[in-house]
């Protein structure tokens, strides 16, 4: 169970609470004028959680670069849309790996979203979305950097910068001839989440090639700049010949997956 302290720090990042403290703050606006604007706001954005896909849900974090020291009522926020659950992969996790599994999974999703969003989580954040403790997420914590995951988690970006997340990672290990099968045992994400984080991977690398700027191709493919960048890096970085065959080989397959649409436009 969460303490006081921990409590009143949540309560304090509530959409309404942030909405509030821009109109205090930065529009000098009164108490009592700020409540009534936001109870318009709210009137008119009545049904905005129905473009939520099923599984998602919108919460406010710190905005990445925000220091550490000041009250949280003064810091930057962002508000971002979080994958709690991702439906059937996530049941396939489950029933391969169990439930510790599933919410390190969870665990390193939602943080590596924030960071997409431009957002960075706290374990408190993360204890409060997937109904846990904080001593929980901190045992996961330590599992899952013992294996060698990088967590972008506030604490961890603020005190030793950002590091790989866990899809360039797995993209990295593919890269230097994991299998699937391989990946999915040493990683305990389902081999769909892996297959899709390759699939983006050659896509972006393919746009690359053809000259797209990477705020492009973020666009192009619904992706956050911050992972495209990520994985360009990967592709500069894995310059080896076994790594480049590797990655010549899924970008014929997608070239030849693509074939029968591209003539069915003509």
């Amino acid at each position: 169970m969460m303490n006081e302290h921990e409590i009143e720090r949540l309560q304090a990042k509530t959409p309404q609470q942030r909405f509030l403290g821009v109109l205090e703050r930065d529009f000098r606006y009164a108490p009592k004028i700020a409540e009534a604007i936001l109870l318009e706001a709210q009137s008119c954005l009545e049904g905005r959680t129905e473009m939520l896909r099923p599984g998602q849900m919108r919460v406010v974090l710190v905005r990445q670069g925000a220091g550490h020291g000041r009250p949280l009522s003064d810091t930057p926020t962002v508000e971002i849309t979080w994958s709690v659950d991702a439906g059937v992969e996530d049941r396939q996790v489950l029933a391969q790996h169990g439930r510790q599994a599933l919410r390190q999974v969870r665990l390193q999703r939602l943080l590596d979203e924030a960071v997409e969003q431009g957002g960075v989580a706290t374990q408190e954040d993360l204890a409060q979305v997937l109904q846990t403790s904080v001593r929980t997420i901190k045992r996961d914590f330590v599992e899952l950097q013992g294996r060698g995951s990088y967590l972008p988690s506030r604490g961890n970006m603020q005190g030793i910068g950002r590091g790989q997340t866990h899809k360039a990672q797995i993209i990295g290990r593919w890269l230097q001839g994991e299998t699937y099968d391989q990946l999915a045992l040493h990683t305990h994400h389902c081999s769909a989440s892996i297959q899709r984080y390759l699939k983006t991977f050659v896509q972006v690398v393919e746009l690359h090639r053809q000259g797209f700027a990477d705020s492009q191709i973020a666009m192009l493919l619904q992706s956050g700049l911050p992972l495209v960048r990520e994985y360009l890096a990967i592709y500069q970085q894995q310059n080896n010949p076994a790594c480049r065959e590797r990655l010549e080989n899924q970008l014929q397959r997608l070239n030849r997956a693509s074939q029968p649409e591209k003539r069915g436009q003509k």
